[in-house]
Formats: C-alpha cells, sequence, structure tokens
C-alpha cells in the first residue's frame, strides 16, 4: 500500500518513511502542502500523513482541498503538543486519527493499519481469496508464520497437533496440510471426538464385523480404514476416554488395528492430526489424558492464535467470508461502513474466525443495499468513526496587497509546491529560470 508523508521537518519525514517501509508500506513524501498537492493531483495513495503546522499551506488546508476534491483517501494528521484545538478541527473536516510528536511507532502504526483497513471489501475479498481451496486463515504476520509451518509439515506424513482457542480455524489448518501434502488425492476424514457417544466411538474408528455385537447386521468399515492413504483428523482430542486413548496409542505405534469382532490385523498409511482448545499438558498431570499418547500426538505443533491478537487478518477474513456467504445466500454485499468497521476492530471475538462468519451471516440478513451498516452487527456501539464532512481550506494569509506582494506570493508558492526546484518553478509562473533567481535575490528569499 502507498502512504503520503508531509511534513517540512526533514528528520520526521525521513523517519516515517523507515518507519512505514519496514512495515513493507510503499511511501513517499512532500515538504509542504503545496507540494503535496501537486503530488496527489498526479498520483493516487492508500492513506497520507500529514503534519498539521506547516508553511505555504496547512496540513488543515490541504485536508480541506482534499476532501473538497472528492479524493477518497483517509489522513492521520501529526501534531504537535498543544494543538487540541486544531485536532478538533481535523476531525471535523475529515481526519480519520491523530498523533501528537513525539510518536509512537507502534500506535501509529497500529492506527494506520486500523484505517486502512475501513475500506472496500470487494477490495478485499480480491486480495482474501485463495488458490483453489474453500477455507483461509488470513493474510497477516501471524497467518503467513502459520502457512510456512503448515507447508513443512505437509511435506512429512508425522502426526500433528494443532492447539487454539474454539473457532481459530484448526480444521482449516488440517485441510490445508492435507491439501498441500502428497496424499492430497486420497480421503480427508473429519471426526469431532466430543461430538460422538462413548459407546459408538470405538465403533466409528476401528469399525467392526458382522454378528461382533448385538445389532451388528454387515460389516461396518471404521474411520481408521477409510481414511487410509490419507488423513484422519480428530477434533476435540482431549475428550476421548482413557480406555480408548490407550487403543489409539497402540495403531500410533503399530500402524494396525482390528475391526471390532475381527482376528486380523489391517494395516494403515494414513496421517493423524489431532486438535485441541484445552490444555493436554495441564491433563497429563492431572491424569485425564495419557503421557505416552500426548508424546505420539505432539510430533509436529502447531498453535493458532486467537483472532483478537491477529487482527492485521480481520479485514481479508472478511472479504473472504462476505464473497463466500454471497454466494451461499444469494447477496450482493460489497462494503462495510466505517462504523461498522470500528465495532468490528474494538470487538473481542471470544469465538474467533467461526464467530466472525456468524455475525456477517447475520448482518448480511438484515443489510438494506450494498453495505453492512453498525446496526446491521447488532453488537455494542464502537467508537464512532469521527464526523465526516467537508469543509473549504481557509484562505492563504498571505497579506498580499501591492503588485510586487503578489508576485512574491505568486513566486513562494511556485517554490513551495516543487519544494525549491527553480526550473519547475520557473515553469509553471511561465518565466525564464533566470528571471526566477533575480527575484528570489529581490525579495531576498533565498536567505529564507
Amino acid at each position: 500500500m502507498r502512504i503520503l508523508v508531509v511534513d517540512d521537518e526533514q528528520n520526521i519525514r525521513e523517519s516515517l518513511k523507515m518507519i512505514l517501509e519496514m512495515e513493507g508500506y510503499r511511501v513517499s513524501t512532500a515538504e509542504n502542502g503545496l507540494s503535496a498537492q501537486r503530488i496527489l493531483e498526479e498520483e493516487s495513495f492508500d492513506a497520507g500523513l500529514f503534519d498539521l503546522k506547516m508553511p505555504g499551506m496547512t496540513g488543515l488546508e490541504l485536508l480541506g482541498w482534499l476532501r473538497d476534491s472528492k479524493r477518497a483517501m483517509p489522513v492521520i494528521m501529526v501534531s504537535a503538543f498543544g494543538q487540541v484545538e486544531d485536532v478538533v478541527t481535523a476531525m471535523k473536516i475529515g481526519a480519520e486519527d491523530y498523533v501528537t510528536k513525539p510518536f509512537d511507532p507502534d500506535i501509529l502504526i497500529e492506527k494506520l493499519k486500523l484505517i486502512l483497513s475501513r475500506s472496500s471489501v470487494e477490495e478485499l475479498c480480491e486480495s482474501g481469496r485463495t488458490e483453489g481451496e474453500g477455507f483461509f486463515l488470513g493474510s497477516g504476520k501471524a497467518a503467513e508464520k502459520l502457512y510456512r509451518r503448515m507447508e513443512r509439515i505437509a511435506r512429512t506424513t508425522s502426526s500433528v497437533l494443532i492447539t487454539g482457542e474454539s473457532g481459530v480455524g484448526k480444521e482449516v489448518s488440517a485441510r490445508l496440510i492435507h491439501s498441500w501434502s502428497g496424499q492430497k488425492e486420497a480421503p480427508f476424514v473429519p471426526l469431532n471426538v466430543g461430538g460422538v457417544p462413548e459407546n459408538l466411538l470405538e465403533s466409528e474408528l476401528f469399525g467392526y464385523e458382522k454378528g461382533a455385537f448385538t445389532g451388528a447386521e454387515a460389516r461396518k468399515t471404521g474411520l481408521f480404514e477409510t481414511a487410509d492413504g490419507g488423513t484422519l483428523f480428530l477434533d476435540e482430542i482431549g475428550e476421548m476416554p482413557l480406555s480408548l486413548q490407550v487403543k489409539l496409542l497402540r495403531v500410533l505405534q503399530d500402524r494396525s488395528f482390528r475391526r471390532l469382532g475381527g482376528l486380523e490385523d489391517i494395516s494403515i498409511d494414513s496421517r493423524i492430526i489431532t486438535a485441541t482448545n484445552r490444555n493436554l499438558e495441564t491433563m497429563v498431570m492431572e491424569g485425564a489424558f495419557r503421557e505416552d499418547l500426548y508424546y505420539r500426538l505432539n510430533v509436529a505443533r502447531l498453535e493458532i492464535p486467537p483472532l483478537r491478537e491477529r487482527r492485521d487478518d480481520l479485514p481479508r477474513l472478511t472479504g473472504f467470508l462476505i464473497e463466500k456467504l454471497n454466494k451461499k445466500m444469494g447477496c450482493s454485499i460489497k462494503n462495510l461502513s466505517p462504523e461498522a468497521w470500528d465495532i468490528l476492530n474494538d470487538y473481542s471475538f471470544p469465538g474467533n474466525i467461526r464467530e466472525l462468519e456468524n455475525i456477517l451471516e447475520r448482518s448480511m440478513i438484515f443489510a438494506e443495499g450494498e453495505t453492512v451498516q453498525a446496526d446491521d452487527l447488532e453488537l455494542r456501539e464502537g467508537p464512532g468513526a469521527g464526523t465526516k464532512s467537508t469543509a473549504k481550506a481557509s484562505e492563504s494569509a498571505s497579506g498580499a496587497k501591492t503588485l510586487k506582494d503578489l508576485e512574491r506570493a505568486s513566486i513562494v508558492t511556485a517554490l513551495q509546491r516543487w519544494e525549491g526546484n527553480r526550473s519547475r518553478a520557473a515553469e509553471e509562473l511561465g518565466i525564464s529560470r533566470r528571471t526566477i533567481i533575480n527575484k528570489i535575490k529581490e525579495y531576498g528569499l533565498d536567505k529564507s
């Protein structure tokens, strides 16, 4: 994303440029409002950082011009201590937020990411699409780290333990590992251990022979056998009874099992991926989970952080989910209002990605038109996005009265617009470079 930094202090411009480029942004700079105005007429940016007080054209005047010219670019104002009234004015004109000098780089980056997230979901959908898979974890730093780990895991056939809160995407992660593995053409077989009654769980996993027990009228193939050559995903593994933990351990050790009532060993060649939102280490200490099984399962560990700890994923996850829900529900939602974005960004998401999808589905049912409003989310009200209104920039206080005053003011303005480039300024004014050099000396501008 492209950011325009406007500040008359060179050290501030260079510092901001360095900080933002380290975060992966492309940065252009301008040393005053007039120069920034010229750049904005030629190029487009995703956001701007404007100093409040600058010679020639202030940050307030630049912001007013930006809004009057209908250029939809979010702006953060950079103010010095004690400029509270000007900050309030900037927010009324349309600034999204502000930082005070000296600023904390982390706070600035956080504010910038927040305002950049208030953009068209249509664009986010484009960057939130996966390449052929119907699942997506995000695209921020934490998600990229997860993808790298999953790619390395996918090259092996080792057992995997995925941990994280409910709704963070543990099954999605398991499916991604399978789809990137050499076993991707074989079945991916999921089972929620906590959702199957204990007396049925064993037969679901191992299957049974005809006559193994009352009601077993035909042979049943278990999930171990069904997943042979592929991946068996056991969600909520912490809910597995101790009696079955012993049998699962034997399968992992011997890579074979017997159907209930069977006499023959059946070999399997499948990867076992397990997941839990419980602390298995604590369960081992309490005797609720076998230690030997824990070590067998915990060969490759994948910990998925909650959504509230990776908010940089929120915009693209939202875009991806809305695109998915549009197809499912026959809707055509394209945007979230700034107020709706504020509420989502301020929400803790105890149910993580699953809760986000539920919130969006509910809001799309009640949304009128193509934009989800804050009321459609049916969550507590978040912080306001500030009053959005356009205002005319205050007139320049050049104080020019005579022809010489006007001439001097025109030269000053042109020089500021072109950041001191005399040839460009002369070209704009329609005079020669020699003439502007003489005028600069005449008016004593070379001293300033």
